[in-house]
C-alpha cells in the first residue's frame, strides 16, 4: 500500500457540529429492488459490467439485551450507474450472486466489511474475494475517523443521513427512506474508494 502524507483536512476528526453543517447528499440515481429470481439474475449480469462495486448490508437491529444478532436482510451493491438492493429474506444468495461475492477480479468496497461478510456467510457460506475495507485503509493512513459518515465528511465534503439505520430491514416492502438510506451507503462506499485512489492511498 502506498505511503502518502495526507493533508490535515483529510486526517483530522470532524465534530458532530461540523458534520451537521456540511451539505446533505444522497444517491439520486436509479435503484433496483431485487425480490425475485429473474430480477436477481438480471442484476448479477448488470453488476458484472462494473469492476468496482460499492458494498454494504443492512440487518434488523436487536433492542433486547442478550438476544442474538439478526441475520442480514438486505445486501446493497452499487455500480457507477445503479444501486441494487437484494432482499435476502425473500431471495437466496445463489445463481451467480455468490460467485460475484467470491470473485477476486471484482472489487467490493465498504466500511467494516468483515462484519457484513460474517453475517452473509451465516445465510449461505462462501469464500469472499475482492473485498476492500475502507476502514483499514483510513486507519493505516492516519485518518482519525473510520466510519462511513465521518469518512464522507473527510474525503467527499458532505454528510449522509443515518436516520433509517435502526429501522426494520426485514420488512417485505421497504419504506422510501430505507431505500434511499441503503442505496446511499453503497454509493458512498464506492465514491470513497475512488477518492482514496485519487489521493494515491490504494
Amino acid at each position: 500500500m502506498p505511503t502518502v502524507e495526507l493533508p490535515e483536512q483529510y486526517t483530522r476528526a470532524f465534530t458532530k457540529e461540523e458534520i451537521n453543517a456540511l451539505p446533505l447528499k444522497r444517491w439520486n440515481g436509479p435503484v433496483e429492488i431485487v425480490r425475485t429470481e429473474g430480477q436477481r439474475d438480471k442484476a448479477v449480469k448488470e453488476l458484472r459490467n462494473d469492476p468496482l462495486l460499492g458494498f454494504d448490508t443492512e440487518t434488523r437491529p436487536v433492542f433486547k439485551k442478550g438476544r442474538k444478532p439478526n441475520l442480514p436482510s438486505l445486501l446493497q451493491l452499487a455500480t457507477a450507474e445503479c444501486v441494487y438492493l437484494f432482499q435476502l429474506n425473500l431471495l437466496p444468495m445463489d445463481n451467480g450472486l455468490l460467485e460475484l461475492l467470491a470473485d477476486p477480479a471484482v472489487i467490493k468496497t465498504g466500511v467494516a466489511v468483515r462484519d457484513d461478510i460474517c453475517g452473509l456467510r451465516k445465510l449461505t457460506d462462501f469464500t469472499p474475494g475482492g473485498f476492500v475495507d475502507l476502514s483499514d485503509i483510513s486507519a493505516s493512513t492516519g485518518m482519525q475517523t473510520h466510519g462511513l459518515r465521518n469518512m464522507a465528511a473527510n474525503l467527499l465534503g458532505f454528510r449522509i443521513s443515518k436516520t433509517a439505520q435502526c429501522s426494520n430491514w426485514a420488512k417485505d416492502n421497504l419504506a422510501r427512506a430505507q431505500v434511499a438510506y441503503a442505496a446511499t451507503d453503497a454509493w458512498v462506499s464506492r465514491e470513497l474508494y475512488l477518492a482514496m485512489k485519487e489521493l494515491e492511498l490504494l
